[in-house]
């Protein structure tokens, strides 16, 4: 217990307390555990994730610690990033295309990019999947929408990695693509049709709602975690603010709604990887990010230490 001249009145527990002020222990690698989330898991506990390429760190320690993480279409290229071929989704649009496509009947007018010189069709809501021709196309997305409800239905904690607010939409109906990126932007695509612009909190706030609700009618057993992406934007589309300013408010903004979808249910927590990586590895004065080309990224240590952290608050201690 700590006291403040500020708030005489007041007995605070150490971790409401910032590490190593009025008395208080000093940071060490343990991130200040609050009260016990209501939360448990084992290593038989089925874990699904999917969300920024954070998410593909989460599913690389899960998978070396020996959990039960749940995975389908191994074989699959775009699979590599999370328990199903989603690919790597940057913002929260995507995450909820993904449950509305796998339980429902989402159908965007512009289904496929088709790339006029090679014929190559693209897959504009996953991150350049790519395929020899439309049958192939429509073939594999219908399995991978079996393999995705399988996924979201067998998990019974599924890990939300929040990456960031910039987005590229259809003008037309109000689909938004992964990134402008992949064969048919880089060979002329008219992307017309798409305007990019930054969402803001309550949207995001609304697509966390809407993957709830959809949850909640399919796999109520599940527990959602969400977190926010720690790994920067390597460069914004914007042209009205810097890439550090940018980074911030994406993920400033996803914090703030984060917070808001964790406080209205029971079955949702918020894990503080952002925080683990932009705050106690600095007071515990280490890098936390990678050197060299992409320096945005988070290092291996960082990684180790967000996990040691979450295996502490929600289940067994590595």
């Amino acid at each position: 217990m700590a006291r403040s001249d500020v708030h005489p009145g007041h007995e605070f527990e150490d971790w409401q307390v910032w590490p190593g002020a009025y008395g208080t222990p000093s940071v060490s690698q343990a991130y200040p555990r609050g009260p016990r989330p209501g939360l448990g898991l084992d290593r038989q506990t089925p874990i699904a994730s999917m969300g920024s390429c954070f998410a593909r760190e989460i599913k690389q320690v899960l998978l070396e610690r020996g959990y039960n993480y749940v995975a389908e279409e191994t074989h699959h290229p775009a699979a590599r990033h999370a328990s199903a071929a989603w690919e790597r989704l940057y913002n929260t649009f995507s995450m909820r295309q993904v449950f509305e496509y796998t339980f429902g009947d989402w159908r965007p007018e512009l289904r496929w990019w088709v790339v006029s010189q090679s014929g190559v069709v693209q897959d504009p809501y996953r991150r350049v999947v790519l395929y020899d021709s439309l049958e192939q196309a429509e073939e594999d997305f219908a399995q991978h929408r079996r393999h995705s409800r399988r996924a979201l239905s067998r998990a019974r904690v599924l890990i939300l990695t929040l990456g960031l607010t910039e987005i590229w939409q259809d003008q037309a109906d109000g689909a938004v693509i992964c990134l402008p990126a992949g064969p048919y932007v880089n060979q002329g695509g008219d992307m017309g049709r798409y305007r990019f612009r930054v969402s803001r909190y309550q949207e995001n706030l609304d697509n966390l709602e809407r993957i709830h609700q959809i949850m909640a009618a399919h796999n109520p057993a599940c527990h959602l975690v969400v977190t926010v992406s720690p790994v920067h934007l390597w460069a914004t589309f914007r042209a009205d603010a810097d890439v550090v300013s940018a980074s911030c408010n994406s993920k400033s903004t996803l914090r703030a709604a984060a917070d808001e979808f964790t406080a209205r249910h029971a079955n949702v927590s918020y894990f503080p990887a952002y925080e683990i990586a932009t705050i106690l590895c600095p007071l515990l004065g280490r890098p936390a990010h990678t050197s060299g080309r992409e320096n945005f990224h988070v290092n291996r240590p960082t990684v180790e230490l967000i996990m040691d952290n979450f295996f502490a608050m929600y289940g067994q201690e590595p």
